[in-house]
C-alpha cells in the first residue's frame, strides 16, 4: 500500500523535479516509510513506500527492471503473487525480490496489456515502457486502489489523490456540472472518469489506459461482472456451501499475504463480526480487533458496543476500544475532510478517520467489512426496488435511492449549474446492461461495480491512508463478487437481506448480532445537525468563498438551514451537511 505520481511530457519538454516532489509530499501519510523517484526523458515516477510485503529495500519503488526495460510504481497488494511468481518463473522470469511489486513487472513483460487479468488484489499502476517510450496505467477490477490524471496535451500526469495533481500548475478547477449532479443525487458517489473538477479524471475501474509518445490514448475494459445464473443450477445448500469456501478463501488471503501483522476493524455489524469468525475458523490466533464509538443522540446511539463486546467475548481477540465525544467530532471534522482525495458525505468518514488514527499506532494492515451490503442484498431499498412493478428499471430504483429528483436539483443550484438529468441517464444505462438477468441483478451489479467504488470504498481508503493503514476488503474480492453476482434474488433478499451470510454466520457468530436490525456506523452529530454542528456549517455556506462560488440558492439554503432535522435524504443522510461537506472540501482544497 502506497502513494504513486508521475508525468509524463508530449510536448518534448522533460518534467520538472519540483512538481514531483510537491506531489510526493502530498503523498506522504499514505506511504510513511520511503520515498523514491525515477527519470527517463519525458517519465518521471515519485512513490511513497508503505513497507507491507518485502519489507527489504529490494521490494522499494519506483522499480526499474533492466532485463525488460520497464519501470513501475504500484498501489496495492496482489494476493496471488506467490503463485504468479512461480508460474512466471516456468517461463523463464528471473527474480531479485520477494514481493509482489517486480511480480507484476514480469507479468506485464510476459503479458503486456493482459497482465491485469492475471492479478488478484487490489492495485493501481504505472509502467513505462523504456524502449517503446509508452505509459501503461491500470486499476483493479473493484476500484478499490485510486488512480487521478489531469492530461492538458501537454503532459499526462497521475497521482493516487488530488492533492498531489493540485500542487502542479496548470490544473483546471472549476466545477463540473455534470459532476454536481451526481454527487448530491448518489450521496456523493461521482462514478470515473469524472470528479467534481473540471481538471482532474479518475480511471475507471477494471481498465487499463496507454499513452503514447504521440499523446494518443487507449481505453481498455479487462475485465466486466456477469449477473446471470448459471448454467448448472444448484441447492441453497450448494450456494451457502459455496459463499461460504470463497469468502474463507479472500479472509484467508487477506490475513497471510503480508509480512506485519494484521487486525480487524470490528463495528458491531454482521458483516465485521463474520470476518473476525471466519478468522477464529480457519485457524488465526493472534486476532487483533479495534472498535470505536461516538456520543449518543436522543434519536440514536453512537457506538454499537453492545454488539461488538459480544463478538470479543466469544473470540477473545487482543481488542482495542475508543470512544470519540461530539467536541472531538466537531474540532477534527475539517481535518478529516481536508484528507478526503473527493468530498464525501457519509456520516461515517470522520469515524474511520479517528479510529485509523488510533488502529495505526497498533498495526499497519486490517480487513473491513465494507462490500458485502452490495454484493449480498443487505440494504433497505433492494426489496423496495424489487418488489416495485415498474417496468422501467431505472425508476424502480430512483425513488428509494436518489438523494434528490432532478426538480429539486433546480431548486438547489444555481443556473449555472443547472443541466439536465445526467445521473438518470448514468444510471439507466448501467441498469440496463445485458449482462445482468433481473432488475435487482442489475441494482446489485451497479451498486457493485459503480456506486460502492466513490462511496464507502474511496471513503475507507481515503481515511485509513491518511495514518499510513492499509484496508483489506474480503468481500470485494472479484472471485467472491463473480459467484455472488450469479446468485439467485431470492437467496439474497430472504431474511431481511444477506441471507447467505446469516447462514455462515449462524453458530458462529452471536446470534445478537446476527438478529440484531439494520444498523450504519452511526455519527448522530452529522445527521441530527444541531448546536455548534449547526453553527459550524451555517457559517460555511454563509462564508464569503461560497457566496462568491454561486453554486447554491441561497432560499435553498435557508429553507434547510430553518429546519435541519426536517430534510434528510431517502437513505436518511443530512442535505445540509451535504451541501456543507461540498463547501468544506472546497475551501479545504483552496479551489
Amino acid at each position: 500500500m502506497c502513494g504513486i505520481c508521475g508525468e509524463l511530457r508530449l510536448d518534448g519538454q522533460l518534467p520538472e523535479l519540483k512538481y514531483l516532489n510537491s506531489m510526493m509530499a502530498k503523498l506522504e501519510k499514505r506511504g510513511p516509510d520511503h520515498a523514491g523517484s525515477f527519470s527517463d526523458g519525458g517519465l518521471m515516477f515519485g512513490h511513497r513506500r508503505l513497507a507491507i510485503i518485502d519489507l527489504s529495500y529490494k521490494s522499494s519503488q519506483p522499480m526499474v527492471d533492466i532485463e525488460s526495460g520497464l519501470a513501475l510504481v504500484f498501489n496495492g497488494t496482489i494476493y496471488n503473487h506467490p503463485e504468479l511468481r512461480a508460474e512466471l518463473k516456468a517461463r523463464g522470469h528471473h527474480f531479485f525480490s520477494e514481493g509482489d511489486t517486480e511480480v507484476i513487472l514480469k507479468a506485464y513483460a510476459e503479458w503486456g496489456e493482459d497482465a491485469p487479468k492475471h492479478l488478484l488484489g487490489m492495485f493501481a499502476f504505472a509502467i513505462w515502457d523504456m524502449r517503446k517510450k509508452r505509459l501503461f496505467v491500470a486499476r483493479d477490477r473493484m476500484g478499490i486502489k485510486p488512480l487521478y490524471y489531469a492530461a492538458d496535451g501537454k503532459s499526462f500526469r497521475f497521482a493516487s489523490n488530488t492533492q498531489a495533481l493540485l500542487t502542479t500548475p496548470g490544473i483546471d478547477t472549476s466545477l463540473d456540472p455534470l459532476a454536481i449532479h451526481n454527487l448530491f443525487s448518489l450521496h456523493a458517489v461521482v462514478p470515473a472518469p469524472r470528479t467534481v473538477l473540471n481538471g482532474i479524471r479518475k480511471l475507471q475501474p477494471a481498465h487499463s489506459l496507454t499513452i503514447h509518445a504521440d499523446g494518443r490514448q487507449e481505453l481498455k475494459r479487462y475485465w466486466n461482472l456477469v449477473a446471470r445464473r448459471p448454467a448448472e443450477p444448484r441447492t441453497e445448500q450448494e450456494w451457502i456451501d459455496a459463499v461460504h469456501a470463497s469468502l474463507k478463501t479472500a479472509v484467508r488471503r487477506r490475513n497471510n499475504i503480508a509480512d506485519v501483522p494484521v487486525g480487524v476493524l470490528l463495528s458491531g455489524g454482521l458483516d465485521s463480526s463474520l470476518l473476525v469468525g471466519l478468522l477464529s475458523e480457519i485457524g488465526i490466533k493472534d486476532i487483533r480487533t479495534f472498535t470505536i464509538g461516538f456520543d449518543d443522540q436522543p434519536e440514536e446511539k453512537g457506538s454499537e458496543y453492545e454488539y461488538s463486546d459480544a463478538v470479543v467475548e466469544r473470540f477473545q481477540p487482543k481488542h482495542h476500544k475508543f470512544h470519540i465525544p461530539n467536541e472531538h467530532t466537531l474540532s477534527r471534522l475539517p481535518e478529516a475532510v481536508a484528507n478526503m482525495a473527493e468530498p464525501m458525505f457519509g456520516q461515517d468518514a470522520i469515524g474511520f478517520y479517528l479510529l485509523s488514527e488510533q488502529v495505526s499506532k497498533h498495526v499497519k494492515v486490517v480487513q473491513s467489512g465494507q462490500g458485502a451490503d452490495e454484493v449480498f442484498g443487505g440494504y433497505f431499498w433492494y426489496p423496495q426496488a424489487h418488489a416495485d412493478k415498474n417496468p422501467d428499471r431505472l425508476q424502480r430504483l430512483a425513488p428509494y435511492y436518489f438523494d434528490r429528483d432532478h426538480r429539486e436539483m433546480a431548486e438547489m443550484l444555481q443556473t449555472p449549474f443547472q443541466t439536465r438529468d445526467y445521473t438518470g441517464e448514468l444510471v439507466r444505462e448501467l441498469l440496463e446492461s445485458a449482462d445482468a438477468e433481473e432488475t435487482l441483478d442489475a441494482v446489485l451489479r451497479a451498486d457493485t461495480t459503480t456506486f460502492i467504488v466513490d462511496d464507502p470504498v474511496k471513503r475507507v481508503d481515503n481515511m485509513t491512508m491518511a495514518w499510513g493503514l492499509e484496508a483489506r476488503v474480503p468481500f470485494l474480492d472479484h472471485e467472491l463478487v463473480e459467484l455472488a453476482a450469479q446468485m439467485p434474488t431470492e437467496l439474497k433478499l430472504r431474511d431481511g437481506g444477506k441471507y447467505v451470510l446469516k447462514q455462515i454466520a449462524r453458530g458462529l457468530v452471536p446470534d445478537s448480532v446476527i438478529d440484531r436490525p439494520k444498523g450504519y456506523f452511526p455519527v448522530p452529530a452529522l445527521k441530527f445537525v444541531r448546536g455548534e454542528f449547526l453553527e459550524m456549517m451555517r457559517d460555511l455556506l454563509d462564508s464569503q468563498a461560497c457566496r462568491e462560488r454561486g453554486l447554491y440558492q441561497r432560499s435553498y439554503i435557508d429553507k434547510v438551514i430553518a429546519q435541519p432535522e426536517a430534510h434528510l435524504t431517502r437513505i436518511q443522510g443530512s442535505k445540509l451537511w451535504h451541501m456543507a461537506a461540498l463547501e468544506m472540501w472546497l475551501q479545504s482544497q483552496r479551489v
